[in-house]
């Protein structure tokens, strides 16, 4: 199990996915708009995640989960299990991504 996984909770429905790939897809878009590749990744049984590179720096790249935290909300996260916004704050998590993929940050 990953860290992301302990952290979004064993309670986790994986065979309904849809609710995780709708969050995706919305930062998704805002992602695209900061000029930043994304690929949407859904493997059976874990969670679906984002891979988000710089298109000038494509090293520079992380993969973003969204889940719930153990008191039931929503939130993006990094892969160390680190809360990147809360899953409502679409914008937010965004402009803290593009930050970090940022070469000329």
């Amino acid at each position: 199990m990953s860290l992301v996984a302990g952290q979004v909770g064993a309670e986790a429905d994986l065979t309904q996915p849809q609710p995780f790939v709708d969050r995706l897809e919305e930062l998704a878009c805002e992602l695209d708009r900061h000029g930043l590749q994304v690929s949407l990744m859904t493997p059976a049984g874990r969670i679906p995640s984002l891979h988000v590179a710089n298109p000038v720096a494509p090293r520079l790249a992380e993969d973003v989960y969204v889940g719930r935290s153990q008191d039931g909300l929503w939130w993006f996260w990094w892969p160390w299990a680190e809360r990147i916004a809360p899953g409502g704050e679409v914008a937010e998590a965004a402009t803290a991504i593009a930050k970090v993929l940022d070469t000329a940050g």
